[in-house]
This record gives C-alpha cells, sequence and structure tokens, in this order.
C-alpha cells in the first residue's frame, strides 16, 4: 500500500486515517463540528470522506456518522471482491473443453493435469506440497473441516513450517467457531502461519511456490485439476490476493455491520442469494454454514418481512430495500 506525507509531517496509507486524523474525528464526533482549519491537519479525513462542510458556516465541517462512513469506504470494496469472485468460479467453465479432451500435446498435459479419486488427488498433494520451498497459499471454503482432514493438514504444515516456508490461509468467518479449526489455528499461528477469514470465498484453492495450484473441478471433489501453466497461476494467485487484502486477520473481532430493519448482514447475504435463485444447500455452501443454520436464518427473513412462502419472499426482498445501495 502506497503513503505519502502531508505538509505537517503526518504519514497517510490509502484508504486509512493517521494518527491526526484519528484523534480529530473522534474530536469531531464527540462535540458534532470540527474547525475546517484544524482539518488541513489531517487531509485524509476529506479524502475519505468523514467530513463534510457545514450547511450554515463554511468555517465549520461536520462528521458523518461511523456506520454510515464504514458503508461508504467497504461497498466498493465488497463489490470488487464479488466481481473477482464471479471470474474466479468461470475458470471452472474454461477448463470443461479440456477435460474431454484425450489427445493432447505434451505441453498440454503438463499445463493442466486431471486428478480422479480422492486417493490420486492428496497423492498429489503430498507430493507438490512437500516440493514446497517458498510459500503456500490456501483458501479452505466451508464452516469446518473434518478432523481427519485437518490432521492431513497438520502433518503436510509441519515440515514446511520447519523449514521456514510462508504459509497464509484463508477460511470463511464461520469457521472461527469451529472447535477443530480453532485448535488447528492455535497449533500453528505461534510458528508465522498466517490465517484470515471473509463472509464468502472461492472454491478450496491451494497454491505451491506461485508455480502449482490445485482446484476442485467437480462440486463432489472427486475430481481435482493440477495447473502448471503460468498464466493461470498468476492469476489465482492475483485472485488469492484480492481476497485476502480484504480478509480480517484471524486474531481481530469481527466488526459486523449494524442491523437494517432487524435485518443482519449475514441475512441480507442470504437474501441476496435467494433473489439470485440458489436454494438452501448452495447458500449454505457458498456462506460456509449448515443448510439448518442457513433455513433458520431463511425463516427469520420470513417473520421480519411477513412472508408467508418461498416466491413471496423472494418479492418482499426486492421491494424492501434492503439489498439497495447505501453508498
Amino acid at each position: 500500500m502506497t503513503s505519502k506525507q502531508d505538509h505537517f509531517g503526518h504519514s497517510h496509507s490509502a484508504g486509512e486515517l493517521c494518527e491526526a486524523g484519528k484523534k480529530l474525528y473522534a474530536a469531531a464526533l464527540r462535540t458534532g463540528q470540527l474547525a475546517r482549519s484544524e482539518a488541513a491537519d489531517a487531509p485524509c479525513l476529506l479524502d475519505l470522506a468523514l467530513l463534510r462542510p457545514d450547511p450554515d458556516d463554511a468555517q465549520w465541517l461536520r462528521p458523518v456518522p461511523p456506520a454510515l462512513a464504514l458503508n461508504q469506504l467497504t461497498h466498493p470494496l465488497e463489490r470488487e471482491i464479488q466481481e473477482r469472485r464471479q471470474l474466479a468460479l468461470a475458470i471452472a467453465d474454461t477448463f470443461e473443453p479440456f477435460m474431454s479432451i484425450t489427445a493432447q500435446d505434451l505441453s498440454t498435459r503438463h499445463a493442466i493435469t486431471v486428478l480422479e479419486g480422492l486417493g490420486l488427488i492428496n497423492a498429489t498433494l503430498d507430493r507438490v506440497t512437500a516440493e514446497c520451498t517458498e510459500e503456500l497459499l490456501t483458501v479452505q471454503p466451508g464452516s469446518g473441516r473434518k478432523p481427519d482432514a485437518l490432521a492431513q493438514g497438520l502433518r503436510r504444515a509441519e515440515p514446511l513450517i520447519r523449514n521456514g516456508v510462508k504459509m497464509r490461509t484463508l477460511y470463511q468467518h464461520t469457521a472461527r467457531h469451529h472447535p477443530s479449526i480453532l485448535a488447528y489455528v492455535e497449533r500453528v499461528a505461534p510458528f508465522g502461519v498466517e490465517v484470515r477469514t471473509l463472509e464468502e470465498i472461492i472454491e478450496r484453492l491451494i497454491i505451491i511456490d506461485r508455480r502449482v495450484a490445485l482446484v476442485p473441478a467437480r462440486s463432489d471433489r472427486q475430481v481435482a485439476l493440477e495447473l502448471r501453466h503460468e498464466g493461470l497461476v498468476r492469476y489465482l494467485v492475483g485472485v488469492f490476493e484480492q481476497f485476502w487484502l480484504h480478509a480480517t486477520p484471524w486474531e481481530e473481532q469481527l466488526s459486523y455491520a449494524p442491523e437494517l430493519d432487524g435485518i443482519t448482514s449475514i441475512q441480507r447475504s442470504i437474501a441476496k442469494l435467494l433473489v439470485e435463485g440458489h436454494v438452501d444447500d448452495s447458500i449454505a455452501r457458498r456462506l460456509g454454514m449448515n443448510v439448518r443454520t442457513c433455513r433458520a436464518h431463511i425463516a427469520k427473513l420470513n417473520a421480519t418481512l411477513g412472508s408467508g412462502s418461498r416466491a413471496q419472499l423472494g418479492y418482499l426482498i426486492a421491494q424492501s430495500g434492503i439489498l439497495d445501495d447505501k453508498d
């Protein structure tokens, strides 16, 4: 992230408040106003639209409420994440023609290898992770992983940790409440393994030394793709970095958006997917929760909006305005 200094010597990074800006914004929220001359000490306040002109006196500025400011600043980022996610999911469609081709030249076979069966997938994963010398990037969707899967992950991670390999993992927010993942993170975090979470992420992804990537090729995860095409792997690294940039570090508390008309942020995410036509299983998988929890949230949406059926719920969601842009 680039940074610069203003003429007062304060350091400003794009999208961040300097220390002076934090103090002035807090003071403005307490008093309801801030002199324009004081705001000159922290131009980041105006750059981030945290202050607006007082309509009655040009010498004063009024603070924008934190909830509104947060929504204005994060909404474009969330929209960009969704766009990146759609691009990532489209890769599976790109691979579809290759999977039916039996006569391929040597370079194509090395660029995209189809792995059928969990035995071959796990053996390949063991082999490529053992070859890792610099960096391992992983995306693990879902609210939790089975203990035996986490034991396998720990078995693969331990030698990499000993060899100083840099490791970063993305989970969904719901993973923070899963006992086996909590135990796994507690085990590896002291050795420098970094973990962050997002509400919604792409399908499982493993990238080794930015030269090999493994992705699922079928929803039941019985078929995977081993990718060694430089351009594809570079693209997937870019997708990972984009998600990582906007994810919440594991050690930080989640900052959930406030309720809007009694509807929480997770329920708004579910409402959006319902309107797009997704069924309960698909919604639960995308948001990393079990189907029972997903249906409980849908029931709360029904009660809040006064819906008597799934068809009516979609209509009421569209009419309610809860999915409208707030920036």
